[in-house]
């Protein structure tokens, strides 16, 4: 069975199959983690997201992961470009990333705090769905050995931390 691991680091670095994208809908990506994805793993990314955005907001389109170690990048469009993220649109974002990463038959992936940065969702929520999500992602695919969650800063780490622990403590 898989496992869920919290980290803060860089999801450039992340050795995994695929890493995701806080994305818009017009899959521009050029500003916040979107730009330093591009930045890392090279403008083919950008080309390739260029190529089959825009998608629904919620939706999650794949690209090639150019110069990046994940071999993959799912772009989550939780919010419109120069909008906010809700919580319907990170629930299915959120959702269809997984359903991706199914589609690309990986074995791990890394997801950021999708929605929490320049989306402005509360970090603890979008902690919460996303955790939620992927527990229920890794009962449901045994073969599947990893989910990372990669957050940017010591605080960012500590809130998601939280949010596992309570999870942890109502399973036991």
């Amino acid at each position: 069975m898989g496992i869920i691991e919290l980290s803060k680091g860089d999801i450039c670095q992340a050795d995994v199959g695929a890493i995701v994208n806080a994305a818009n809908n017009d899959l521009l990506h050029g500003g916040g983690l979107a730009a330093a994805i591009v930045q890392a793993g090279g403008q083919k990314i950008q080309e390739q997201s260029t190529a089959v955005g825009p998608i629904q907001i919620g939706e999650a389109a794949i690209t090639d992961g150019g110069k990046l170690k994940a071999r993959y990048v799912i772009h989550a469009a939780s919010m419109r470009l120069g909008g906010a993220t809700t919580e319907e649109n990170l629930t299915k974002a959120i959702r269809n990333s997984f359903k991706r990463v199914a589609e690309l038959d990986i074995s791990s992936v890394a997801f950021p705090s999708v929605g929490t940065g320049i989306g402005g969702f509360p970090i603890e929520q979008g902690a919460l769905i996303s955790l939620q999500a992927a527990r229920e992602f890794i009962n449901s695919h045994p073969k599947f050995t990893k989910v990372l969650f990669v957050l940017h800063s010591d605080e960012d780490l500590k809130a998601w931390q939280n949010v596992y622990d309570r999870l942890n403590k109502v399973d036991r």
